[in-house]
């Protein structure tokens, strides 16, 4: 399976699970409560979001990547389109990482 294919199935698995916050608010809220144990922020999130997410994530440690499009990543997760979503379990969103920077350097 290709990684970025991989990538969203497994968001999928852990949205299922209850293991992603979907949304930027959401997002944002459990970057604050140290929730986050990884964010995926979409590539055509607009720059007013971009411009609020970023430096957060930023500040607090956050690992994030921005990747895919809005309507992939809802998709991914049983959603409309999504500009970020939190992974909130350590061991999911170290897989994600894996698979991410495998795809990169694919």
């Amino acid at each position: 399976m290709a990684a970025p294919e991989a990538v969203l199935r497994l968001l999928g698995l852990a949205a299922r699970a209850g293991r992603v916050l979907p949304g930027t608010e959401r997002v944002r809220e459990a970057v604050r409560g140290g929730e986050a144990r990884f964010v995926l922020v979409a590539g055509d999130v607009s720059a007013n979001t971009r411009e609020k997410l970023l430096p957060l994530l930023a500040s607090r440690g956050t690992p994030h990547m921005i990747g895919y499009d809005r309507d992939r990543l809802g998709a991914a997760v049983g959603r409309a389109p999504l500009s970020a979503v939190a992974v909130t379990d350590a061991s999911l969103a170290a897989r994600l990482r894996e698979l991410l920077t495998e795809s990169k350097e694919a």
